[in-house]
């Protein structure tokens, strides 16, 4: 059985303590298993490739010094991204500073509506509350259009654009496919709160999308 294997809670006191013997082969093991989804995670909080592997460095380096402190009150893949949440947000925090503000005037506030309003049927129609104009079909739609580099380009930039809260859910869940509850450990949230967040912001993306697809 590998050694990052970190599903299995053997596995993982295993990997843990190779970890704190300083065993090499495990690290690097680690490195290959979590390292790219570490990267595209920071991506959603950096724009910059660059610094995102600056953060991810800096996360593998609060690893081996955290390394003794871990507790395993969650699991060990939690705390590797809870270390590269944290430092990719001090990262990102210190990026916004240097941002005009001129950059920042789109910026839609976190209890925006996911939907435009105006979508919806009025309180005097028949229909109340029923779409007035329903989300878009794309099962007519090519696939490799629906798959292709422009697309996919616009959809990360769709969730890079999310209030905080919001573009993390989502990259965790469709992006990276975690599980609600991890990613309720995570990132400390209710299973409410996770699922309202993560509603708004598979919304906000798909009216982008159409958008986009309209726009073509």
């Amino acid at each position: 059985m590998s050694a990052v294997a970190v599903s299995d809670p053997a596995a993982e006191a295993t990997l843990v303590h190779a970890l704190r013997a300083g065993d090499e082969r495990a690290f690097a093991e680690l490195i290959d298993r979590l390292g790219p989804a570490l990267l595209r995670l920071a991506r959603f909080y950096v724009r910059d490739r660059a610094v995102a592997e600056e953060v991810v460095q800096e996360t593998w380096l609060g690893v081996l010094e955290g390394i003794e402190r871990f507790e395993g009150r969650s699991s060990l893949k939690t705390w590797v991204f809870r270390i590269l949440a944290n430092r990719a947000k001090t990262r990102a925090e210190r990026e916004a500073r240097t941002v005009p503000m001129s950059a920042l005037a789109g910026a839609a506030p976190d209890d925006e509506p996911s939907v435009e309003p105006e979508r919806f049927r009025g309180p005097d129609d028949r229909w109340a509350g029923h779409w007035a104009s329903p989300p878009a079909s794309w099962s007519a739609l090519p696939e490799n259009r629906l798959l292709s580099k422009e697309t996919i380009d616009c959809i990360r930039s769709l969730i890079a654009a999310l209030p905080p809260a919001q573009k993390e859910v989502i990259a965790l869940r469709d992006v990276e496919g975690w599980a609600s509850d991890e990613v309720c450990a995570l990132l400390g949230l209710s299973e409410v709160n996770q699922r309202v967040l993560l509603h708004r912001a598979r919304s906000k993306v798909r009216a982008g999308l159409e958008r986009y697809l309209a726009d073509e």
